[in-house]
């Protein structure tokens, strides 16, 4: 299964007023792995950066006077993404600045879910976590993530800190490593397994006695008269 993680810089917030994207951010995850193929590309947008937008990434008119304009990376960037799944967060306002891009080369353009699906972690976070803010930082914080070297917005910094979200979100962080990475702590956790097995006593099976199985069974009536359903009672 092959995931493309993005993020966008945006010289503002609404292409309908004219405003381009600067920065686009990738990186590949493959069975759940990152795999260190990246797709990584600042854009001269044509205009100005607004100031709100560059006191959040930081990205000058002056940086990006020299950078390649978004019909020049067009071609390799839809190469990288074809026939993936592509995961954003807030995929509307990415996958819709996107799509401007694309329409403003051509009215006929293809929309970007024409080559790719789209999956929006927002959506997801907002299931998960109704009425809490869902925003990128604070899943990080919510999930502990390490934001110290993040002073400002990047693309691919955000796509990076975004990948390790979606894969907590969604079934935990082991398969953030190689597979390579994966074998060597596999083998030295067999070793150490081994080591303890060989020293480590029978364990003793303990019984509840009839006063500890008595107090147990009036926990569970407890437990169901308020929540309605006890999901231990029959276990």
């Amino acid at each position: 299964m092959r995931q493309i993680i993005i993020d966008t810089e945006t010289t503002g917030l609404e292409p309908a007023k004219g405003h381009r994207i600067i920065e686009i951010g990738c990186v590949e995850l493959i069975d759940r792995k990152l795999t260190g193929n990246n797709f990584h590309r600042y854009i001269n947008p044509g205009r100005e950066v607004e100031a709100e937008a560059l006191a959040i990434h930081g990205i000058t008119n002056e940086f990006l006077h020299d950078k390649p304009i978004f019909a020049d990376i067009l071609s390799d960037f839809l190469g990288f993404i074809n026939g993936a799944e592509l995961i954003a967060h807030n995929a509307v306002f990415d996958v819709g600045f996107i799509n401007h891009e694309m329409r403003l080369l051509t009215q006929t353009a293809k929309s970007l879910d024409t080559y790719a699906t789209i999956f929006d972690t927002l959506v997801l976070a907002r299931k998960m976590f109704p009425g809490q803010r869902n925003t990128l930082d604070a899943l990080c914080k919510r999930y502990k993530i390490d934001l110290s070297s993040r002073k400002l917005h990047g693309a691919l910094l955000d796509a990076q800190l975004l990948a390790e979200t979606y894969l907590l979100m969604t079934g935990g962080q082991g398969s953030l490593f190689a597979d390579s990475e994966l074998t060597q702590a596999e083998e030295a956790s067999k070793t150490v397994l081994q080591k303890i097995s060989k020293n480590r006593p029978a364990l003793p099976i303990v019984l509840a006695n009839n006063t500890e199985t008595i107090a147990h069974q009036a926990l569970l009536t407890i437990i169901k008269k308020k929540a309605g359903k006890c999901l231990w009672e029959n276990k």
